[in-house]
């Protein structure tokens, strides 16, 4: 089958400003996505949220984190703070569980920079589900409206 001159560069024209316009939207939406809320936190206390997961069979909130700066990250690894995690919903606090032979679920030694950290909440009755809002408070510390994955 043959198409008239005209269409074939109007369908090639129309193709390739497609793509083009697919990879102009993508660039931009990374670099939005780059410059997230979260950038102010960085900033100011040297930790950038990764991630709120449900493990253990959604009996557990395992919240990672990257430390950008080790300096400023350091108060938010002390053994006084207490984290907790709040579903928004609902306003119910959730925290770390401590066993006498394992400890408290968290990381509590010095940070190192470029590396990333985690804390396991505890979430009974798989109370809190995927696609929940929820805020992360340590300390004086506080991420809100991470979504659970």
């Amino acid at each position: 089958m043959t198409f008239p001159c005209n269409f074939r560069r109007q369908c090639t024209a129309f193709f390739c400003a497609t793509i083009l316009l697919s990879v102009f939207t993508s660039a931009n939406a990374e670099r939005a996505g780059n410059a997230s809320p979260f950038a102010d936190i960085e900033k100011s206390w040297g930790v950038r949220p990764v991630a709120v997961l449900l493990s253990a069979g959604g009996y557990m909130l395992d919240f990672r984190y990257h430390v950008s700066d080790a300096e400023k990250a350091a108060p938010l690894f002390s053994r006084q703070i207490r984290p907790y995690i709040i579903d928004q919903s609902s306003g119910a606090k959730f925290f770390v569980p401590e066993t006498a032979k394992v400890g408290a679920l968290r990381q509590t030694r010095k940070p190192y920079p470029d590396k990333n950290y985690f804390i396991i909440f505890g979430n009974p009755a798989k109370f809190v589900k995927k696609g929940n809002k929820v805020t992360v408070v340590i300390g004086d510390l506080k991420i809100e409206n991470l979504v659970v994955e």
